[in-house]
């Protein structure tokens, strides 16, 4: 390899002994996809240390959305057939199922509904199977359960005692007809399922370590206007996570404009700012410095081989277990 000839390289260790010993003269060039998924993991870090502030958090939804959630399980109630969703996200249904039978009257398949739009095949799917713009609101239909034969009688006693009547009774009532059912299966059943109407609404749920790390990390003109509004009351409820966000961008300027050149006084903010995570990131460069320094400056990145090798990883995941190499080997010559 002629001297100064560039080599794009991993972050770890084992990469850069390698290269130094394979290609002494040539130049080391960290890869920007590692560096960005090194800081990823370092803000994931820094934000799990401040999980206390965030449990105190309380944030406004996205959106009015006609979903109702139902806890742990993931499931969500049926939009009633009188019910009329409201919000943004209801407005983006109606013109997306209004588009979906556009195209479908026009006498265009699903498939290809999906290519023009670059939607998922499924997306354009349940567009297309629901008679009303309401009907896609809800997103995936509540499981059906044993206990659904009870509903009827079951909310007609708690209607006609106001919500007095307790599960226990409900139950004792079910048993006293001949229906005997467990009484944590109705309990869990009975608060999903039915209408209470003295129960007092949730309160929005506090943001995820995962959420935060996300909205820390994109790009500003990916999030919404909401989520804008979401990681502002964040960083207004913890300094350090502001103070986070501040060195998150800087870097990013450096990654995308290609300065380089910063990364000491960088590297200096972020040690003084003591942050979990992110000042252990920050030292981590001093020990690879020129090769960063390279990845942060020049135009050479191994961005390409790396989404080459998800995908490859991705089709493995899909067939694991279920097909040989051969099968393996076609499908990724050719996606």
């Amino acid at each position: 390899m002629a001297d100064g000839s560039p080599i794009c390289r991993d972050r770890a260790g084992a990469y850069a002994e390698g290269a130094a010993l394979g290609a002494p003269d040539a130049l080391q060039v960290a890869d920007r996809f590692h560096l960005c998924q090194n800081l990823g993991q370092a803000v994931e870090k820094c934000v799990a240390a401040h999980r206390d502030q965030l449990r105190a958090l309380t944030l406004q939804p996205e959106e009015e959305d006609a979903t109702i959630s139902t806890g742990s399980t993931g499931e969500t109630a049926s939009v009633p057939a009188g019910a009329s969703p409201a919000g943004r996200r209801a407005e983006r249904m109606r013109a997306h199922h209004a588009l979906v039978h556009g195209l479908l009257n026009e006498g265009m398949g699903l498939r290809a509904i999906a290519r023009h739009l670059g939607w998922g095949r499924h997306t354009v799917q349940r567009f297309a199977r629901a008679a009303r713009w309401q009907d896609a609101v809800t997103g995936r239909r509540t499981r059906p359960s044993r206990l659904d034969v009870h509903r009827p009688y079951l909310q007609r006693r708690i209607d006609e005692t106001a919500s007095a009547i307790s599960i226990k009774e409900l139950r004792e009532e079910l048993a006293a007809q001949g229906r005997p059912v467990p009484y944590s299966s109705l309990r869990d059943w009975a608060r999903r399922r039915l209408q209470w109407p003295d129960n007092p609404a949730r309160p929005p749920a506090p943001p995820s370590v995962r959420q935060v790390t996300g909205w820390l990390t994109r790009r500003p003109s990916t999030l919404t206007e909401d989520k804008h509004q979401q990681l502002k009351a964040v960083l207004n409820a913890c300094p350090e996570l502001a103070t986070t966000h501040r060195l998150v961008r800087d870097f990013g300027d450096m990654l995308t404009q290609q300065t380089g050149l910063l990364l000491p006084t960088w590297i200096e903010d972020a040690t003084e700012a003591n942050l979990p995570g992110l000042t252990g990131f920050a030292r981590g460069l001093i020990s690879d410095f020129d090769a960063v320094t390279a990845g942060l400056t020049l135009r050479w990145s191994s961005g390409g081989t790396e989404g080459a090798v998800n995908r490859i990883k991705k089709i493995k995941r899909q067939l694991y277990g279920r097909a040989e190499f051969e099968l393996l080997r076609k499908m990724t010559l050719l996606q």
